[in-house]
């Protein structure tokens, strides 16, 4: 063989090397691709439960506030104005539409239904009635269930906002359509501390 054949041969294995390294390459950003679009859809999957669960706890709520109002009514019939505030908010929570819209009516349900709580303690007989006590605990039980809820999205947003965020799954994210997911936030004003005078 001569010296030129024995270039040509090293040549022809330094492009082979070459080729199989670009393929290698090539298939490892394939390969991350796939499991980061996956790691994506995962977790548009557990926002979509986490929301379902949130929605599941809120209905039961809904349906806890007509019996309350009701029980109270039979009490404090007079007390117009703070049953009235607590069906209104009933009624804008229902109808809010997504997690930033839902978390303020939300707030403006727990806020009435507050207001409705502290008409018990004008009413000693609403306060000793059993069936407002255990509408009370239901509702109380059922108030942790949507914390906890809350909180539980809230974790899973903020996994999926990140993925969405950082490099290099921002490219998955984008050419995807994998767009960022609101928090499910209480207003500033319901986290402010409550001001009880005596």
């Amino acid at each position: 063989m001569t010296m030129s054949g024995v270039v040509r041969v090293r040549m022809l294995g330094a492009m082979d090397l070459v080729l199989w390294i670009l393929l290698g390459v090539v298939a490892l950003v394939l390969v991350y691709a796939v499991l980061t679009y996956n790691r994506f859809v995962t977790l548009r999957n557990r926002i979509e439960n986490a929301w379902a669960q949130i929605d599941v706890q809120l209905q039961r709520r809904y349906d806890l506030i007509p019996n309350l109002v009701e029980t109270v009514k039979g009490y404090a019939s007079h007390e117009r104005e703070a049953l009235e505030s607590v069906i209104q908010a009933r009624s804008q929570a229902m109808s809010a539409n997504g997690a930033a819209q839902k978390g303020q009516a939300e707030d403006m349900l727990s806020g009435a239904l507050k207001s409705l709580f502290a008409l018990s303690e004008a009413y000693p007989d609403l306060k000793a009635n059993a069936n407002f006590s255990q509408l009370q605990e239901e509702l109380a039980g059922t108030e942790g269930k949507i914390a906890y809820a809350r909180q539980f999205y809230n974790d899973v947003i903020a996994r999926y906002n990140t993925l969405t965020e950082t490099f290099p799954s921002v490219i998955i994210a984008r050419m995807a359509n994998f767009n960022e997911r609101e928090y499910f936030e209480t207003d500033a004003a319901a986290r402010a501390n409550v001001q009880v005078e005596f």
